[in-house]
This record gives structure tokens, C-alpha cells and sequence, in this order.
């Protein structure tokens, strides 16, 4: 493929995730609002369940904002019972941000309306497109995550 054609196939491809992403996020914000959640709470939620329980500044850094915006976040959604507040077992000067149950059932029932939306997308699909689609963004993934 000569470089012309390699870069078109770049601008192509970087246009068509965009898109995609685009699509996805609009409906992940609809979904949202059916269960009475910003998007960030919703962020901050997938990270304390991925990465377990993280005081402030950790979920801060996580999420690129200020601690203090952070805290506003933890507040309203501590108000809506969906986190707690708990002292560190090792360091009872370190507070952790703890998910409820209710958080976690919230999350997983989001994730299952966007699943159930990209399953309606994907019904008109060849189960070897599909196939192939999925080691591709997997290969993708793993190429964006290496270490430079």
C-alpha cells in the first residue's frame, strides 16, 4: 500500500471510530438519564468498582479533575446511596470511596442497555463479521496500549 493510500485509510478509519464513539455516547447519555446519573458519576462508579475502593485524589488523577470537583461528585452521589465514605482498615486518616449495592446493581444495569443497543446494531451482521470486527478493535486495543 503506498503511503497515499496507507494515510487515506488512517484518515478513513480514525473518522469512522470518531463516529462510532460519537453514536455510542449520545446513547450512553440517554441511558443515563433514565437512571437519574450524570456521566461523570457514572465514570467514577466504573472506576471504584474496576479498581476498588480509592480515596479522592486517586479517583482525581483517575479522571483528570480536580479534587474538589471530585468531592462535589462523591457528595451527590453519596446523598443518592450509591457510595460511602469509609476509613482506610490500614490508615484510619485515609478515607476511601466505598460502592454500594446500589451503585453496583445501577452500573450493571446500565451496561446492559448499551449491550442490548450494540446487539440491535450488530443483528444485521455475519457472525464472521462480527468475528472479525472484535479481534480487530481487540488488536487495535492492544497496539494503543503499548508502551512507547
Amino acid at each position: 500500500m503506498t503511503d497515499v493510500n496507507f494515510e487515506k485509510s488512517v484518515i478513513e478509519i480514525e473518522k469512522s471510530l470518531r463516529k462510532v464513539d460519537n453514536i455510542i455516547r449520545q446513547k450512553g447519555r440517554e441511558i443515563l438519564k433514565d437512571f437519574n446519573i450524570t456521566a461523570p458519576q457514572f465514570i467514577a462508579l466504573q472506576w471504584l468498582i474496576n479498581e476498588g475502593d480509592l480515596t479522592i485524589g486517586e479517583l482525581s488523577k483517575k479522571m483528570s479533575l480536580a479534587c474538589s470537583t471530585i468531592t462535589d461528585l462523591i457528595d451527590r452521589m453519596e446523598k443518592n446511596k450509591l457510595v460511602v465514605r469509609t476509613k482506610d482498615e490500614n490508615d484510619k486518616r485515609v478515607v476511601r470511596i466505598k460502592v454500594k449495592e446500589k451503585g453496583h446493581t445501577l452500573v450493571q444495569e446500565v451496561l446492559d442497555k448499551r449491550r442490548y443497543f450494540l446487539t440491535e446494531k450488530l443483528k444485521g451482521f455475519k457472525e464472521e463479521d462480527k468475528k472479525f470486527l472484535m479481534k480487530n478493535l481487540k488488536s487495535l486495543h492492544a497496539a494503543m496500549k503499548e508502551v512507547e
